[in-house]
C-alpha cells in the first residue's frame, strides 16, 4: 500500500472515531463507549497484523534473525497492545457499569507508552 493510501486510511479512521465521539458526547446517541472506540481498535488490529506479517517475512528472508529491526518490531507490538489495554480500560471507566476503576490505573499504560517512547526517541537521536 502506498504512503498516500496509508495516510488517507489513517485520516479516515480518525475522522470516524471523532464523529462517533462527538455524537456520543453530545448525547445524540446512547451507544456504548465500546462502539465509539471500534474504529481505533480496527486500526490497531490492522497495525498488529501488519507487524506480525512483517516479522514473519523478516525471519524468513534474513540470515540474522535477531537484528535490531526485529527487536524494534517486537517493541512496537508491545506498545500497540498497551495502547489497546488503555483504550479498553478507558471504555470500562466511562461505562459506569458498577466497576469502580480509578483513573490512575486507567492511565498507567499511557504513562508507560509515553515514557518508553521518550527513551526510544532519545536513544535513536544519540545512536551512532
Amino acid at each position: 500500500m502506498a504512503v498516500l493510501h496509508r495516510a488517507l486510511f489513517t485520516w479516515f479512521i480518525c475522522l470516524m472515531f471523532l464523529i462517533l465521539l462527538v455524537l456520543r458526547l453530545d448525547e445524540r446517541v446512547r451507544w456504548s463507549w465500546f462502539i465509539v472506540f471500534i474504529p481505533l481498535w480496527l486500526y490497531d488490529s490492522i497495525l498488529l497484523i501488519y507487524l506480525v506479517f512483517s516479522m514473519i517475512s523478516h525471519c524468513r528472508t534474513s540470515h540474522d534473525r535477531f537484528q535490531r529491526t526485529l527487536v524494534r518490531k517486537i517493541w512496537y507490538i508491545f506498545l500497540v497492545v498497551l495502547q489497546q489495554a488503555a483504550q479498553i480500560m478507558l471504555c470500562i471507566k466511562l461505562e459506569n457499569n458498577g466497576i469502580n476503576l480509578s483513573l490512575f490505573y486507567v492511565m498507567i499504560p499511557v504513562w508507560i507508552i509515553l515514557s518508553a517512547s521518550t527513551v526510544d526517541v532519545f536513544q535513536s537521536l544519540f545512536e551512532k
